[in-house]
């Protein structure tokens, strides 16, 4: 082991965080496993982040010395100049320089990911759109994330995370997401919008199975909840789904009109439990919609990597970052060794 290069990826949640250390082949031989306690604030969090990392280092029975690089998934857009999480709403979280108080206590460099992209490059590289030349990713949850990889680059802004497809218009008077736009798709077909119209026909008498599962408060109306209420027979709570179907379905053709992806994958926990009455009608909804010449270029997968997606895909991204700089830093040498001798 004293030889072997290892990688680390960390998956910040907004309830909890993973952090899985890998060895050269991609191998997991570490893992921890913490609450992240939000509300505790940035500088608390920070502290908490470096416990969890030390707390996998150990479990794999390495030392800092034998990490050549750490890549962390962060909920929210992130500044790549900065290297910071610009707004991090579920953390409490603004401008935090996560990477520097990373590098300060460990000495590896850290690549810094929203948690979506993270999670969509894992899939790209491990996952259900391995080898593919173009994978989207949506995550619908509380809001609905969105990423792409494009011929294995992340697809990115100038100096920042985009690929906001939860952000995407698609009523102009409709409800609000959580960033105050009106009629989004996060706003129609997040699992938060699913559970705001469940807990209505709970409160309505229309759905019996889930009131008596979970109530009608929201905070308690979750996938694993909705899933068991339909088998139950809630027809009220498949409608519901059912038309948050077609809002997911405008997303799939709206990313399938602009980048012609072979493989789009869907994940989370929604997808998780829900994948049956879900991915099987979005994709025909979708093929439905779509121009003819695209209509057969893509497929609809579920994630497969499940809970450890996101932490998997940083570390991958770690490792591309860390590579392709030592390529840049040989090819100047090479470059000045040339100028050298031609001189």
């Amino acid at each position: 082991m004293s030889n072997e290069n290892c990688w680390i990826g960390v998956d910040l949640g907004g309830t909890k965080m993973l952090c899985l250390v890998f060895n050269d082949q991609f191998e997991v031989i570490g893992r921890a496993r913490k609450k992240t306690k939000g509300s505790s604030g940035q500088e608390f969090g920070f502290k908490r982040i470096n416990e969890l990392i030390r707390e996998a280092i150990e479990s794999a029975q390495i030392t800092p010395s034998h990490v050549k690089g750490l890549g962390i998934g962060c909920p929210g857009p992130i500044d790549f100049e900065k290297r910071e999480v610009r707004i991090a709403p579920n953390l409490g979280w603004k401008n935090a320089p996560i990477a520097k108080s990373i590098e300060t206590e460990f000495g590896f460099p850290v690549t810094l990911a929203n948690d979506v992209d993270a999670g969509v490059f894992g899939e790209y590289k491990f996952g259900a759109g391995k080898g593919a030349r173009c994978i989207v990713g949506i995550f619908p949850g509380t809001g609905i994330g969105g990423g792409c990889v494009y011929e294995g680059k992340l697809l990115r802004g100038t100096n920042w995370t985009c690929m906001e497809i939860g952000h995407i218009p698609l009523i102009p008077e409709g409800p609000l997401d959580g960033a105050g736009n009106q009629g989004s798709l996060e706003g129609m077909a997040s699992r938060l919008a699913i559970a705001g119209h469940a807990a209505q026909a709970c409160f309505r008498g229309q759905a019996p199975n889930l009131l008596e599962i979970a109530g009608t408060d929201i905070a308690n109306i979750r996938s694993a909840q909705l899933a068991e209420s339909i088998q139950k027979g809630d027809r009220a709570i498949l409608d519901i789904v059912e038309n948050a179907n077609r809002y997911l379905a405008m997303g799939v053709v709206t990313v399938v009109s602009l980048l012609g992806p072979d493989v789009i994958v869907f994940g989370g926990g929604l997808i998780e439990e829900m994948h049956e009455y879900m991915l099987g009608p979005i994709e025909k909804m979708a093929r439905k919609r779509i121009l003819p010449s695209l209509r057969d270029v893509f497929k609809i997968e579920k994630a497969k990597l499940g809970d450890d997606c996101g932490a998997t895909g940083a570390a991958a991204l770690a490792r591309q970052s860390v590579e392709e700089s030592a390529g840049k830093s040989k090819s100047k040498k090479t470059q000045s060794n040339v100028e050298a001798v031609e001189a």
